[in-house]
């Protein structure tokens, strides 16, 4: 389970450019493929000892002067909740405001780390300004400069001396965990009772280690797996809007655990931006995705209706072209039998090693088909492929010249490997290494 740092605080008092700086790199784009989002409000942090969800509140709502308090608070709120530790920021130049004193307020009831951050202090000159912050009735107050990397590095060691330790147990490594993930109201609580409630499934629920999810484990055709439903996400009357926006941390987090994830979209609305950004992440995290449309009864249909929401499908998943696409009715139970079929194929899938013979023949022919391009004047030589890990399926590639591969060949050989194997339902990883000879 990664923890989770959320930073809050009013707008253009410098969250974006400390994300960033935290990060240690602009958002950059994963892959070159249409479809995968981009502008994200959430990065894994992985380049300190812990690494950590980190999410940036500023995005989350268009934020408008009249409703600037209120904004903050359902933000701030929001935070607290999904946080394991919070970043409150302030604006060193413009000092002290009543927005600050009204989230600083709300801070003092929460029961997590809480660091106060005076941003924009970028030398000795400026120190001076934080001594008003002091004020907030706060112990400590760490003063920074996210645009020139000031003060940074010492304030994450002490957010990092914070953060919970994994909580995934290397006891259970062999079972499979299924996340169901998706939109508040898209029927998943109703299609956790579905999958829970066939006879093939003996279930044992119990409460899961988290405030938001509950684990089921449960045994399907004698394999053991468990069921991580975030479907506990919960509305809070005026701040539901912006809560649609944060059970996205929710899905990621259930995901960080997860092997197999469910992404369960509404028939009747289609897909939204929200689908395609938790979607794009799983398959970022080298999860197997399965797509299940619920709600299919409710649409009127024709002979070909499927065909033309698979359709709609493939072409807003074009970074899913492997997964599998089910539909469903939680409510009539219509076709929901076949899920765990399916899962159970991707798992298998999932976890598949491919003997290296088999492998470099592939490679063999893929070359011979198709000869690799020419770089500063000589062909490029291909050695040998191997398979490195599972979970997801990793292969190691030994080539002359790694940088001189254009992007659509390795495209070419990681769809020639997908063809001859299937790993249906799991997205393909290919780790290209130099060799001389």
């Amino acid at each position: 389970m990664i923890p989770v740092v959320a930073i809050v605080g009013r707008p253009n008092v410098g969250k974006s450019t400390l994300f960033n700086r935290i990060l240690g790199r602009r958002k950059a784009i994963v892959e070159d493929i249409p479809g995968v989002t981009r502008d994200r409000n959430y990065a894994e942090v992985t380049r300190f000892e812990i690494p950590f969800l980190l999410v940036d509140t500023g995005g989350f709502e268009p934020i408008s002067e009249d409703r600037l308090l209120v904004q903050m608070r359902e933000q701030a709120q929001l935070a607290i909740e999904e946080a394991d530790v919070i970043l409150f920021i302030m604006d060193g130049r413009e000092g002290l405001t009543p927005s600050d004193l009204e989230t600083a307020s709300m801070l003092r009831r929460v029961d997590k780390p809480v660091f106060s951050v005076v941003n924009k202090i970028d030398g000795e000159k400026q120190e001076s300004a934080v001594g008003e912050f002091y004020a907030l009735g706060v112990e400590n107050i760490h003063s920074v400069s996210a645009e020139h990397g000031r003060g940074v590095e010492d304030l994450m060691e002490e957010v990092v001396a914070c953060l919970p330790p994994s909580r995934v147990s290397p006891a259970v490594e062999k079972e499979t965990r299924l996340a169901v993930v998706g939109r508040p109201n898209v029927g998943k609580s109703s299609l956790v009772n579905r999958l829970l409630g066939y006879e093939r499934v003996v279930a044992n629920p119990v409460a899961g280690t988290t405030l938001d999810s509950i684990d089921t484990p449960f045994v399907y055709n004698g394999q053991r797996y468990v069921l991580i439903d975030t479907a506990g996400i919960r509305r809070k009357g005026k701040v539901s809007l912006t809560l649609e926006k944060f059970s996205i941390i929710q899905a990621l987090k259930a995901m960080d655990r997860a092997h197999v994830v469910l992404v369960v979209i509404d028939a009747e609305q289609g897909v939204v931006e929200q689908d395609l950004t938790v979607a794009g992440y799983a398959h970022e995290k080298g999860r197997a995705v399965i797509l299940v449309v619920n709600k299919w009864d409710i649409p009127e249909k024709d002979t070909s209706s499927t065909g033309k929401f698979t359709r709609e499908l493939r072409d807003s998943f074009k970074f899913l072209p492997y997964a599998p696409i089910l539909f469903v009715s939680a409510l009539t139970g219509q076709r929901v039998s076949k899920i765990m079929g399916v899962v159970e194929k991707v798992s298998e899938e999932y976890n598949k090693k491919i003997a290296t013979p088999k492998l470099n023949k592939i490679l063999t022919e893929a070359i011979e088909a198709h000869p690799p391009p020419v770089y500063r004047g000589r062909r490029l030589k291909f050695f040998y492929i191997t398979q490195k890990s599972v979970r997801p399926p990793t292969f190691v590639i030994f080539v002359s010249k790694e940088e001189g591969i254009h992007f659509s060949y390795r495209r070419f050989i990681l769809n020639k490997i997908r063809e001859a194997f299937s790993f249906e339902g799991c997205p393909i990883r290919i780790v290209w290494r130099n060799r001389e000879h």
